[in-house]
């Protein structure tokens, strides 16, 4: 394989998938993708389904989602006659394509001269499927019929003419139909795109070089991903967390995993873990597969994304658990659980290369939906606000302060614009002061904002992580919990279930007030630079009495400049008293 030919080719499929993406986050109409880049763009194997490529602007969530999801939809189209030039076929079934309702799939074939070479497929968030809370997360929620309309796999276009009644019967179901209808035809059109980069490439090297290689970058990536994995010691890793509640039934839920990593393949074993819910805590195999990952790419950043580096994985997933969902289990809380599947893999991981791996980040998408009519137009609106958080802290460095979702990666909506679009008004949008975990490298801090109504409206929120903080490792400190409060007439009120919340019916005045939690720590945090203490005191990273007793500093001076305290740290009574504190550790 020549190496040059075999850059050029890699490099020109991560183009192709990268330019679907920008396109469909520019045309999209609702700004969960235009703001959030709540989608995905990938070409698949057309026989085996392995990625061949994805794009680098969308959701990290999606990374081998959508590859089960064109394995499975491969099944149902064979079975059908198989895909014909101007096929597109659409797909939403959480059970068949994961995450949940909003997350549309769409799959469209790319043939070269009369001969089936490819498949094109992408994911987008849709803003509203219908159900029982407008924006689909439903805290409440105990079957999958109250989350929205299911799409199971079916042609949307053949021949190149797209089924129109299918279009009405879904815009019929839902809240927003004219957004709907416009990120729809976003989707569709971007496949233009990239039949038209893969055209050029074919042109240019022909089908049978093309197709050698795509096998060979597939072959280095698994090549490369086992390189990392065998210099992690053979062994198992068990490692056990918990959801706070299901948003029904108030207890905790746990999470298991055990990892065996045995040469360079790795078992991912979830026996133990919780059972189906009742709730809204449950997500599929195929999206439980695609986190674990998205976390081992967390850790090897550099392996390409393709079907390769995924080959070294195995997985137990017993059937009639919160990580694989059967009908009609709901799964609106997927944005959270994903979550947890990270924070796991990241754990087990830490046991056995804790100088690779970070600790826990805040571990919950924590997702606001405001919805009502907007006073002016009269139009119906649905505003979604996924939280930032911090990151865990590692060996190298202090944690990522309000950095996204690690799982999905998507971003916190404009403020600009959600207040120029919806009848809301932001009174602060921060930094979380002190919401990091302690430790030789400290945990990112989270992120607060507070958002008030200006007219009658419901917010609904599906959060976690109050009852069960993000962790931190090789004797790092936990971070906050999360914090829902809400100020409903004047008074302060916090849901039953902490951080989840349906439809709690909003006057204007009234304000909804989030705080994310941070990341866990990184080592011992006596073992932190007291220039680096000093430094996040005055920064208000930290308050002075986590600096006087987490990290045993001693405060020499404090001194008001405008609305905030400067201090400065005595370095040698603060070295003093570390060396009195570990003596005492030493003695207990």
């Amino acid at each position: 394989m020549n190496p040059v030919t075999l850059a050029v080719v890699r490099g020109a499929l991560d183009q192709i998938t990268d330019e679907m993406d920008l396109h469909l986050i520019r045309a999209a109409l609702s700004p969960i993708i235009s703001e959030t880049n709540d989608c995905a763009h990938g070409l698949y194997d057309a026989a085996t389904g392995e990625t061949i490529a994805q794009g680098g602007y969308g959701l990290p969530q999606f990374l081998a989602n959508m590859q089960s999801t064109v394995i499975r939809v491969i099944a149902v189209a064979e079975s059908e006659g198989g895909f014909a030039e101007g096929d597109v076929w659409i797909v939403n079934d959480p059970y068949i394509s994961g995450t949940h309702l909003n997350d549309v799939v769409l799959v469209s074939p790319v043939f070269v001269a009369g001969r089936l070479f490819a498949l094109f497929a992408n994911t987008g968030h849709w803003m509203d499927m219908g159900g029982s809370v407008p924006g689909g997360w439903a805290p409440s929620a105990t079957e999958i019929h109250q989350e929205g309309i299911i799409i199971p796999p079916l042609k949307l276009c053949e021949a190149g003419r797209t089924n129109a009644a299918l279009v009405r019967l879904i815009t019929a179901n839902v809240r927003l139909p004219q957004q709907l209808r416009g990120d729809l035809a976003a989707m569709l059109n971007v496949f233009a795109i990239g039949r038209r980069g893969l055209d050029a490439l074919v042109a240019k090297y022909g089908e049978d070089t093309l197709r050698a290689c795509i096998d060979e970058l597939l072959a280095r990536s698994e090549t490369q991903m086992r390189s990392y994995l065998a210099e992690i010691p053979d062994g198992t890793y068990a490692v056990e967390d918990w959801f706070d509640n299901d948003g029904v039934t108030d207890s905790p839920l746990k999470v298991r995993l055990a990892l065996t990593v045995s040469g360079s393949d790795l078992h991912f074993d979830f026996t133990g873990t919780a059972p189906t819910t009742r709730g809204p805590m449950n997500i599929s195999d195929g999206t439980t597969q695609s986190m674990c990952l998205v976390a081992l790419k967390h850790v090897f950043p550099d392996v390409p994304v393709n079907g390769g580096a995924f080959r070294p994985a195995r997985f137990t997933i017993p059937p009639g658990t919160i990580l694989a969902a059967q009908y009609p289990s709901p799964v609106g809380g997927t944005t959270d659980v994903v979550q947890r599947v990270v924070d796991v893999v990241f754990a087990a991981l830490a046991q056995a290369i804790p100088e690779r791996v970070p600790a826990a980040p805040f571990g919950t998408t924590g997702v606001a939906t405001v919805s009502g009519r907007h006073p002016e137009t009269g139009a119906t609106y649905v505003a979604v606000y996924p939280y930032p958080g911090g990151y865990g802290a590692s060996r190298e460095s202090d944690g990522l302060v309000n950095g996204t979702p690690p799982g999905s990666m998507a971003k916190f909506m404009s403020v600009e614009m959600s207040e120029h679009r919806y009848p809301l008004r932001f009174e602060h949008y921060a930094i979380r002061e002190g919401s990091g975990g302690a430790g030789l490298h400290r945990g990112g801090c989270g992120s607060t904002y507070a958002i008030t109504a200006l007219g009658d409206c419901v917010v609904s929120i599906l959060g976690d992580r109050v009852d069960h903080r993000p962790p931190g490792i090789e004797g790092g400190g936990p971070a906050a919990p999360n914090d829902v409060r809400l100020r409903l007439s004047g008074q302060e009120w916090v849901p039953p279930f902490r951080s989840k919340a349906e439809r709690v019916p909003l006057k204007a005045g009234d304000t909804v007030c989030l705080a994310s939690p941070g990341g866990g720590g990184y080592g011992d945090p006596l073992a932190r630079d007291l220039a680096l203490v000093e430094q996040d005191l005055n920064a208000g990273l930290i308050d002075r009495a986590t600096a006087e007793t987490t990290y045993v500093a001693v405060v020499a001076e404090a001194r008001s400049v405008g609305d905030r305290q400067i201090y400065r740290l005595d370095a040698a009574a603060s070295e003093e008293r570390r060396r009195e504190r570990r003596r005492e550790r030493r003695v207990g």
